[in-house]
């Protein structure tokens, strides 16, 4: 990745692998009991590289979050919804018990209180309303509003994908994503809002024009593996998406400038390495 001019690493896994026993026992030939721990390290390896983690590892605990937070730039956990009818029997997260938005909020605000440098967001067209998309963007502004440690918001379409339960249900019509996207410019002005670019070819300058300012991370090593159907879009094409709309591309870090203030002792010399004056790449 440093070699290819890459300054993030990204880790993400299912919650908690270690409950299948194979993973398990390949977790402690290695010498670790929980994937934390072993993520924990990786990390570390990656600094050592020269590359500034950014981990989103699911709902986690606060001492999980508490080992985490001196290793990483920034972590990430998608709220998805605040709808607890979504957990009822039929509907997306039923048999999904680490997306309650119970044990999800309860990781939002447990970064908040650690002061880590957090991304969220909402997951549209699984079912919810209009109203509980509001309601959703409202979760996370209370909890910014006494924590101030969201740095981004992403407003992702559900994506079918083939063999899965939900691989019937249709894609959302466009029109909801920009109508989130707008309620979510109004409510978070200050904050970066992405809609990913990989899972809207055709649609980057669109979102553009209705609030999103900003593209996510995109890789010149490894394809998305959380949606491996949909290749990244090229840096250029971006940049001239950009241009089309009045914007200049910058390269950013996994962690917003505004809060490089909270980023561990450890890894603000590497930041200070890569970053310009105005705290974007050089």
């Amino acid at each position: 990745g440093a070699v290819a001019r890459c300054t993030e690493v990204l880790f993400t896994f299912g919650e908690k692998p270690e409950v299948y026993p194979e993973i398990k026992e390949r977790l402690e030939e290695w010498g670790y009991s929980t994937i934390i721990e072993y993520l924990h390290d990786l990390c570390l390896d990656a600094i050592n590289l020269g590359l500034l983690p950014h981990s989103n590892p699911g709902s986690v605990t606060r001492r999980d979050l508490e080992l985490l937070r001196d290793v990483n730039a920034s972590m990430g956990l998608m709220l998805e919804s605040s709808s607890r009818r979504l957990c009822d029997a039929g509907m997306a997260h039923e048999k999904s018990p680490g997306k309650h938005p119970r044990v999800r909020l309860k990781v939002l605000e447990e970064a908040g209180r650690l002061e880590i440098p957090f991304t969220t967001g909402v997951l549209i067209g699984i079912g919810e309303t209009d109203w509980e998309v509001i309601d959703s963007l409202a979760a996370i502004k209370e909890i910014n509003d006494r924590y101030g440690h969201i740095q981004e918001l992403i407003i992702q379409n559900f994506r079918p994908k083939p063999g899965t339960v939900m691989a019937d249900l249709p894609e959302p019509p466009v029109e909801r994503v920009i109508s989130a996207l707008v309620a979510a410019k109004e409510m978070f002005p200050e904050i970066g809002l992405q809609v990913p670019p990989n899972l809207n070819p055709g649609r980057e300058g669109l979102f553009l024009a209705h609030g999103a300012n900003d593209f996510g991370g995109v890789s010149p090593v490894t394809p998305d593996f959380v949606n491996p159907s949909d290749q990244w879009p090229s840096v250029e094409r971006l940049r001239t998406i950009a241009a089309e709309q009045d914007f200049v591309l910058r390269e950013r870090l996994p962690v917003y400038p505004a809060f490089f203030e909270l980023v561990p002792e450890r890894l603000k010399t590497l930041i200070a390495s890569y970053a310009s004056e105005d705290g974007f790449v050089r």
